[in-house]
């Protein structure tokens, strides 16, 4: 995430007017019957759409009710109810006069870095998560926010990033940014940065237990004029597996410290540790590229997909079949709506996808869009966030998405990761995972005419704590 030209857009529902009916002069025509006709004729194409996306599969339905079962602890609503402390100390009347009229809310305290709330956002080494140390029923559990150390005792470096699973090894791949580094601004107004140190990698066979795999791509110390030199920009690096090349291939949001190159970067290895070989970088078909990531789909077919002219869209097109290049194909989508960081996965035939606003390093809402052709049209369907309070959903549960990671042999359920961003020292930025679940009554029915889709609701639910269902953990 970088700071962003985009600003944060305001919502707008733009529900149509409702439908009027006309009778003719003479004729009996109750408005109940009418209605309540309306009403049959929809419930009956919402339930034939149903079969038809589900491939007429009465099997389908009763999974879901086992799933919602085995996710029904998952699925309760868990709230927060943070208090927000009185200032300390009696404010001077220079310090007064600066007061703002608003009242302090509680991502004003977020990104105080001296706030006395800080422990709430960033706890501190105390409770950090670790697999090491086993103690009994804190294993496999997520702490979103909290540290997470490698099976090596040290804070996981993987943000903005991404899950690769390898079929060869059935092992798990996070890849993400190493941000070990001072955080500093390269000009006065400049975004809060690290220099390039380069892309980690862990591995787990539950998701878990992360071992640390080292730096499979990384910076340039002395070439001031490499895409990877260390004063630049490396974002939001993904990895996917080419089953036509056997190579593992990387996009990454490449840019300078000023955010203006707008790039995206590839490399490419013959394993999943690396080390990676960095080709080039370029402007995807010819427009600027920011926030990025690729998704392959179940044929094979890989897409990129990126916040273009000047944050204020999303561009997505396929890659060419090697996945080192884009094609001339590209669509774009959300189309003044200032959206950025996407995340795409795919259930049941539908494409979803989770983004959020421009706000620099400040979290804001994430909404939800989907489609049934992964070039388009697009919909947005709405904050997908549940529980904590207003401002946790408000603000993605103070974080940013960057992955939506399917947990096989689940169908429906997936992983949301997100990086809760510490702008003052971004080395001690957290990561936020938590269920994400589709499923639930369609969203918004009636915004469309009697063609409107059947998209069932996408939910993210907040947790202090969580942990996958008994007997589901290395789930390939």
């Amino acid at each position: 995430m970088e700071l962003k030209r985009g600003e944060k857009m305001t919502m707008r529902n733009k529900y149509r007017k409702p439908t009027t009916f006309h009778c003719n002069a003479g004729s009996r025509c109750s408005p109940s019957v009418v209605v309540w006709s309306l009403v049959g004729f929809l419930l009956s194409l919402h339930l034939y759409s149903l079969v038809s996306h589900n491939g007429g599969k009465v099997g389908d339905v009763q999974f879901h009710t086992s799933h919602h079962t085995l996710f029904r602890e998952l699925e309760e609503v868990e709230e927060e109810n943070i208090q927000i402390p009185p200032p300390k100390g009696k404010r001077s009347p220079r310090a007064a006069k600066r007061r703002p009229k608003r009242p302090t809310t509680l991502i004003d305290e977020f990104l105080d870095e001296n706030s006395q709330l800080r422990h709430v956002f960033f706890p501190d080494m105390k409770t950090a998560i670790d697999p090491m140390n086993d103690s009994g029923n804190d294993s496999f559990n997520y702490y979103p926010g909290r540290i997470w150390l490698d099976t090596e005792g040290n804070p996981i470096q993987a943000h903005g990033g991404g899950i690769l699973y390898d079929e060869s090894s059935r092992t798990y791949y996070w890849y993400g940014e190493y941000k070990d580094g001072p955080t500093y601004h390269a000009h006065k107004k400049g975004a809060a940065r690290v220099d390039i140190i380069g892309v980690g990698c862990y591995s787990s066979k539950d998701l878990w237990a992360w071992k640390n795999e080292g730096i499979v791509l990384e910076a340039e110390e002395a070439n001031e004029t490499f895409d990877l030199h260390k004063s630049n920009v490396l974002e939001r690096p993904k990895v996917i597996y080419n089953e036509k090349t056997g190579k593992y291939v990387m996009w990454m949001h490449i840019d300078d410290a000023n955010y203006t190159k707008a790039a995206v970067g590839i490399a490419i290895s013959d394993y999943p540790t690396g080390p990676f070989n960095y080709l080039h970088s370029k402007q995807p078909h010819g427009f600027d590229s920011r926030d990025m990531t690729i998704f392959k789909d179940d044929d094979g077919v890989a897409y990129i997909i990126y916040s273009s002219e000047d944050n204020s869209e999303l561009h997505i097109g396929p890659l060419t079949e090697d996945y080192l290049d884009v094609t001339h194909v590209v669509r774009r989508i959300l189309i003044g709506q200032h959206r950025e960081a996407p995340a795409l996965f795919k259930y049941q035939g539908t494409y979803y996808m989770i983004t959020s606003g421009c706000t620099g390093w400040a979290p804001n809402e994430a909404l939800a869009h989907a489609a049934e052709s992964i070039m388009g049209p697009w919909e947005t369907m709405g904050n997908p966030c549940v529980g904590g309070n207003k401002m946790f959903r408000q603000t993605t549960f103070f974080a940013q998405g960057t992955y939506v990671f399917p947990l096989t042999g689940l169908p429906g359920s997936f992983i949301f990761i997100a990086d809760r961003w510490n702008p003052a020292d971004l080395r001690d930025s957290r990561y936020v995972w938590l269920p994400l679940i589709v499923g639930g009554p369609a969203d918004r029915p009636l915004d469309y005419d009697f063609g409107f889709p059947v998209w069932s609701r996408v939910s993210i639910y907040w947790h202090r704590k969580w942990r996958l269902p008994s007997g589901r953990r290395g789930l390939k």
